[in-house]
């Protein structure tokens, strides 16, 4: 079992910063993506970006230029640094991490965080 735990969400105005923290621990044999999704109210869930083990990025969109994310394999640990942020990012974030776990053998798992809220005020 992996869990993931998230911090570094809260309350900012429109242009400011924040910095998103996930953390995975149990029984990790390996990480393979770990990734940051947002989900706004009335909204679907969406991919905001994502990172492999080797460091292959991939971002939304809407966020290209301003988010940043990164990773400390040694730690476990994903990161978000959100720059320049607008009251349309106002969102539940979401980490997801996916890999193999040493439960009764090497098994793939797939976990998410509880999520940490993120408001940007205008």
């Amino acid at each position: 079992q992996v869990q993931l735990v998230e911090s570094g969400g809260g309350l900012v105005q429109a242009g400011g910063s924040l910095r998103l923290s996930c953390a995975a621990s149990g029984s990790i044999f390996s990480i393979n993506a770990m990734g940051w999704y947002r989900q706004a109210p009335g909204k679907q869930r969406e991919l905001v970006a994502a990172i492999t083990s080797g460091g292959s990025t991939n971002y939304a969109d809407s966020v290209k230029g301003r988010f940043t994310i990164s990773r400390d394999n040694a730690k476990n640990t994903v990161y978000l640094q959100m720059n320049s942020l607008k009251p349309e990012d106002t969102a539940v974030y979401y980490c997801n991490a996916d890999g193999l776990t040493v439960v009764a053998g090497i098994t793939d798992f797939g976990s998410w965080g509880q999520g940490t809220q993120v408001t940007v005020s205008s």
